[in-house]
């Protein structure tokens, strides 16, 4: 029988258009919002996700919970379910889509397993989904059933086995690419203007490059009001690769470029604030110029 209730944490970007696919397909979806921003509930309250007022209430309620949040906060996030599954006779499928490195969410899955819970290793890849056939989960673990389910309301799920750590492996090798590839990007268009080259180099890459040029006009701007969270997810692809043998470098240093870019006032913007996104040209600029106050 389907879960009917969905807990989601934290209904941001992502969170809260997945639990308005959910809801839209048939089921209740709630959050508990407290100590969250009044974007996030303001993005709660416009998709019909219902705010439980304390956590305990909120996991109690839950049937199943998807954790989507910044990789710094989900281990968290799972001890603070945990501590509650701990007190409760709660039969919870607790799922843990965020871009963290295998060996982490090993070590979360068994927060919430040693608590009494069901554990689902997941991975998102796609973009908030919007629209029907764009965003992928991936799921790996020993008891998907009920996550497998939600692919009958709208969720395009996939699974790959029953190891925890696969779902989260493929993401970041995925992120790897997109994520990884954005950040050289932003850091080779900066140091192009900073050594004087900026146009040159443009008219090459529309010579020989074009598409790449194109997809970075229509792509690098987004990047600064998400710059901050992805800060963390290149610190666990890097984790990922060092702990298979391979240089943590490269991502390192995609983490390296994302600190920048969040430290000027382009990662202060909202991802719904499309207007005020700046053009190509003008991130550029505002990152050229942020690395001569170093």
């Amino acid at each position: 029988m389907m879960s009917k209730t969905i807990g989601i944490l934290s209904p941001g970007d992502m969170g809260h258009t997945v639990g308005d696919v959910l809801r839209q397909n048939g089921l209740r979806v709630i959050s508990c919002l407290e100590g969250r921003s009044q974007r996030t509930r303001d993005l709660a309250q416009k998709v019909g996700i219902v705010d439980v007022q304390t956590y305990p209430e909120f996991v109690n309620e839950a049937d199943l919970i998807l954790s989507i949040m910044v990789p710094a906060q989900a281990m968290n996030a799972a001890e603070l379910v945990a501590e509650i599954l701990q007190q409760t006779e709660t039969n919870l499928t607790y799922v843990d889509c965020n871009a963290i490195a295998p060996q982490t969410v090993r070590k979360l899955g068994e927060v919430i397993t040693s608590a009494g819970g069901i554990f689902v290793d997941a991975s998102i890849i796609g973009p908030p989904p919007r629209r029907p056939g764009a965003t992928r989960f991936y799921a790996s673990g020993p008891n998907l059933d009920a996550f497998s389910e939600l692919s009958h309301y709208g969720l395009d799920v996939r699974t790959l086995g029953d190891e925890i750590g696969l779902a989260s492996a493929i993401k970041m090798c995925y992120a790897s690419l997109t994520k990884g590839l954005t950040a050289l990007c932003t850091e080779l268009l900066t140091a192009a203007e900073a050594l004087g080259v900026s146009d040159a180099l443009t008219e090459e890459f529309k010579l020989s490059q074009a598409a790449l040029y194109e997809r970075m006009e229509r792509g690098l701007p987004s990047m600064p009001p998400k710059a901050r969270r992805w800060i963390g997810e290149m610190e666990e692809i890097s984790d990922t690769f060092a702990h298979v043998g391979l240089t943590p470098n490269i991502l390192a240093g995609a983490a390296d470029m994302y600190r920048l870019v969040s430290e000027t006032h382009l990662a202060d913007l909202s991802p719904e604030a499309r207007d005020q996104f700046p053009t190509l040209a003008e991130l550029i600029a505002v990152l050229a110029e942020q690395i001569e106050k170093k």
